[in-house]
């Protein structure tokens, strides 16, 4: 009797350690291929136990070649220190400081496509509906010509011989085919029923520049069209300075806004990539928008953990840092403008802002001196709180 209450107590301790193992081993399952890491990250991942006290992560020793030094490397995770359960390839952070940013700027983008603004056109004092097509979808083509301006949108339908045309679109980021009738007004011109446009402005934060080719990150999330936010597939578009006129501070239920205003005429650089966690390019006149004497290492998610950490903004007219508290660091296998849950803890920047308003998407968040991330949303419902994205991710787009 007595060895089958202790076969029950073994075989529950031993229950309740495979557990706990399991969810350590799901953030490990949950790491991406290709993520960035250094070295003192994982000895720091080692010693605070991130995966576990019986799982120890190793990186494979640095390899050098004449004098360029190795950018990928193997990260292999043992179970007690010797058995390997998983082997993971990752990007070794570059070991140079970037550029820190926080300053907002002006974007306009034009899109490869025509954007629906309006389904709805007045002809002759009669709303005609468009019932294929609604606000935010993108044309990509039509009759399977190419739409690269609302020129051609035009163009094409008023070139056809037929009453209906095959329209390519993307909604919600995925491609969709529909027929549309062509309708003719008074003058007997020949339209589609709808409104369409491909340039958009708005106003973003600078997250970081790389120092050797002046490549920059900024927003951290998406430039979209439309309430399914269709990440806008770009031809070009350009970033300037800004001049902050006034701060909508936020409140339950009210997202405030930071009301900039810019000049397109003298752009300060080129946006090359619009991407789930970013746009991307390169800064021309470097001087006119970063402080050059403020630099900074990039951190990986490794290094991330919940706890306080900062954020950097010039909405005050300067670049000051402010307290916040990461409340959760998500684990991701996919790229996403959502890997961390954040929380302004600053008395200043709550009194000025209300928490996190509209225009902060792309401050850099720091966490032990290094740049991490970056603020992507606000929550509605509470200003204070929001989601940043991790650093690595957006260094990822910069090395494609």
């Amino acid at each position: 009797m007595k060895r089958w209450r202790i076969l029950i107590v073994l075989s529950v301790f031993l229950g309740l350690s495979l557990c706990m193992l399991n969810i350590k081993f799901f953030n490990i399952a949950s790491l991406p291929e290709n993520f960035y890491v250094s070295y003192d990250e994982v000895d720091k991942a080692n010693k605070e136990n991130i995966f576990g006290r019986l799982v120890k992560v190793s990186l494979q020793e640095e390899v050098q070649t004449a004098d360029n030094k190795e950018t990928e490397g193997e990260i292999i995770v043992k179970l007690f220190g010797f058995l390997p359960i998983k082997k993971i390839k990752v990007n070794l952070l570059p070991e140079e400081e970037v550029y820190i940013g926080g300053v907002p700027i002006g974007l306009t983008v034009r899109s490869h496509g025509a954007m629906v603004v309006s389904d709805t056109m007045i002809d002759d004092l009669t709303v005609i509906k468009n019932k294929k097509l609604q606000n935010g979808d993108i044309i990509k083509e039509i009759d399977g010509k190419s739409i690269e301006s609302i020129d051609d949108v035009q163009n094409i339908v008023s070139s056809t011989k037929n009453d209906n045309v095959r329209i390519l679109f993307q909604r919600n980021n995925q491609d969709k085919f529909s027929t549309l009738p062509i309708i003719k007004n008074k003058e007997g011109e020949k339209k589609l029923g709808i409104w369409v446009r491909n340039d958009l402005s708005g106003i973003g934060t600078l997250t970081f520049v790389k120092k050797e080719d002046h490549q920059f990150a900024a927003l951290g999330h998406a430039i979209t069209s439309g309430k399914d936010k269709n990440v806008i597939p770009i031809s070009s578009g350009e970033i300037y300075n800004c001049s902050l006129i006034n701060i909508e501070k936020g409140a339950k239920n009210k997202p405030g806004e930071l009301r900039c205003v810019f000049v397109q005429r003298n752009k300060q650089g080129k946006i090359e990539k619009n991407t789930d966690v970013g746009i991307y390019g390169k800064i021309e006149n470097l001087e006119e928008v970063i402080d050059l004497n403020k630099t900074i290492c990039l951190g990986g998610r490794l290094s991330v953990k919940p706890g306080k950490a900062k954020i950097v903004s010039n909405i005050s007219g300067i670049s000051e840092e402010y307290e916040i508290e990461i409340i959760k660091a998500n684990y991701q296998s996919k790229s996403c403008d959502k890997s961390l849950v954040i929380r302004v803890t600053d008395k200043r920047l709550l009194e000025l802002t209300g928490g996190i308003v509209q225009g902060m998407s792309g401050s850099p968040i720091i966490q032990n001196g290094k740049l991490i991330g970056a603020v992507t949303h606000v929550f509605v419902s509470d200003p204070t709180k929001g989601y940043g994205v991790y650093s690595d991710w957006m260094l990822e787009q910069i090395a494609e």
